[in-house]
């Protein structure tokens, strides 16, 4: 590992397990946990750190001193690797989907803020670059730059996604997620020990390609996943009235702060699941805090 990704990580904090305890969940004797990758780092926090350790990893091996990828208005991918780059002293660049608005959102003034260059991109065009899956593959790239896919969607990401799994130290039945790209996902299928299933939470409308998203990370297949594709609430980042107070409730009994586009909504599907009787009793299950609180900001 690379010393300035050593130095970086070691300012860190730990994720810990942190158990729900809720009514429904005793009624249906079902044991609730949540890893706390929110805690790891206010801003390269959750899957964002996991899925970057590697590749950050590569791109400095390779001396790399420019990296470029993609995402939307409110990306907490390209958020997080805007503050990465300016920690390591690298140069950024963040293909954001759609028109340049007039005023800077909070994130994307975070993103210049911290010396990333936006050049805003035709959602036509932003479609397009969704191909482009090596570091090498984007069209026009030039030397020493390094080219990351949305989300950083790359097989180097399940390596650190990977070490999520081996940080849990007690006996569990089911991993929950919530999926964007469904490479976090892809991560913990492989990781996770045998008997353990995973299921993911579709954070937007019509995602049944997310399946093949995995399939195609993936170093052989397996059969100990799926992806809910229920709990999208009309779309990408749409909310409702009945999500928010959800999410509301359940900071207010837990203290631990949730945001409503991929945790709150992985979460309330799961308790919906429980409510209807979808688990078996006595099962525990582990459900993933993935960060990005940010983008709450947002709403």
């Amino acid at each position: 590992m690379h010393p300035e990704l050593i130095q970086l990580e070691k300012s860190f904090d730990k994720s810990i397990l942190s158990r729900i305890h809720d009514p429904l969940l005793e009624r249906h004797k079902i044991e609730l946990w949540i890893k706390r990758d929110d805690l790891l780092h206010p801003i390269v926090s959750g899957n964002k750190w996991r899925k970057l350790k590697y590749i950050l990893d590569h791109a400095l091996s390779l001396g790399a001193h420019t990296l470029v990828s993609m995402g939307g208005a409110y990306s907490n991918h390209l958020h997080a690797l805007a503050y990465v780059g300016r920690e390591l002293k690298l140069k950024t660049i963040g293909l954001v989907r759609g028109e340049q608005p007039d005023t800077l959102n909070p994130t994307l003034a975070d993103m210049r803020n911290w010396g990333m260059e936006l050049k805003f991109v035709s959602r036509s065009d932003y479609r397009a670059l969704r191909q482009y899956k090596g570091w090498q593959d984007l069209p026009g790239i030039q030397p020493r730059q390094y080219w990351l896919p949305e989300g950083g969607a790359r097989d180097l990401a399940l390596q650190g996604v990977a070490e999520l799994v081996q940080e849990i130290d007690m006996p569990y039945e089911m991993l929950c997620v919530p999926c964007g790209t469904g490479t976090t996902l892809a991560g913990l299928v492989e990781a996770v020990p045998e008997g353990v299933s995973v299921m993911g939470f579709a954070a937007l409308k019509n995602a049944g390609f997310l399946t093949a998203n995995v399939e195609s990370l993936l170093s052989r297949p397996h059969a100990n996943w799926r992806i809910n594709l229920d709990y999208h609430f009309g779309g990408f980042a749409q909310v409702n009235a009945e999500l928010m107070a959800f999410i509301e409730a359940f900071e207010r009994k837990t203290q631990i702060p949730l945001e409503p586009v991929y945790t709150g909504k992985m979460l309330y599907g799961l308790y919906d699941l429980i409510a209807k009787g979808c688990f078996r009793p006595g099962q525990r299950i582990i459900a993933v805090h993935t960060g990005g609180l940010q983008g709450k900001r947002g709403f």
